[in-house]
């Protein structure tokens, strides 16, 4: 089975070497590496691993918590399809398709960001679209639209309960005056703000490729 384990390493070189090392040490295979975030000397990694029958996750964060200086921030089960260039082939297919773009975008959000949903929100609050496992909000109410990317804190945003279930983390990207772009992480962790910031520009991408192809279908 494979786990996504996220851990915050110091960062300096031989650091990922050692947590590799201990995690092979205990039974894990590691699938694929992604640096998430820098910040103050630590750095921020996704690690997929396979882990054979007869081992358990908590052996795995245990080996790699028994690093000097390394945290892990989360592990939970993966099932999702590893892709290489997956905003490469995100942005060529808005372009071929200009129209569905915000429903491509949300269909590939869980898996640019290994969270588990996205959602289109007007400023009226309205579901416009959603990802496959969105909650069926239909309508929030009352919504403040976003004016600019950040984490959403329901402990003092308005959001739907069911966007809040299963310990959710949520952060949203406005795509421009009137519409919102909101990705939720169940069971979390919290997303960083390198993701926060990925969200803003893919989602500044798609709003720009809507909008071109709108001025040439006018003109």
């Amino acid at each position: 089975m494979s786990y996504l384990l996220r851990v915050i390493l110091p960062d300096h070189p031989g650091s990922l070497g050692l947590v590799a090392t201990a995690i092979g040490s205990a039974g894990g295979d590691i699938i694929s590496v992604d640096i998430v975030d820098k910040a103050d000397n630590h750095a921020v990694d996704d690690i997929v691993i396979d882990i054979g029958p007869g081992k358990l996750p908590d052996e795995i964060m245990s080996a790699a918590q028994s690093i000097d200086g390394v945290q892990v921030e989360s592990i939970r089960p993966f099932d999702g399809a590893l892709a290489t260039h997956r905003e490469l082939a995100l942005i060529e297919a808005m372009s071929a398709d200009p129209l569905g773009a915000g429903q491509l975008l949300l269909d590939d959000i869980p898996w640019l960001f290994r969270s588990g949903w996205g959602v289109l929100v007007d400023h009226e609050g309205e579901v416009l679209l959603r990802s496959k496992g969105a909650p069926d909000a239909g309508k929030v109410a009352p919504w403040a639209q976003l004016e600019r990317a950040r984490l959403i804190e329901p402990s003092r945003d308005p959001v739907p309960e069911t966007w809040t279930t299963l310990d959710t983390s949520l952060m949203g990207a406005p795509a421009g005056e009137f519409f919102c772009v909101v990705a939720g992480r169940p069971g979390g962790p919290d997303f960083r703000p390198s993701e926060i910031a990925r969200l803003a520009h893919i989602v500044g991408i798609a709003r720009t490729i809507f909008l071109r192809f709108e001025e040439t279908r006018e003109k």
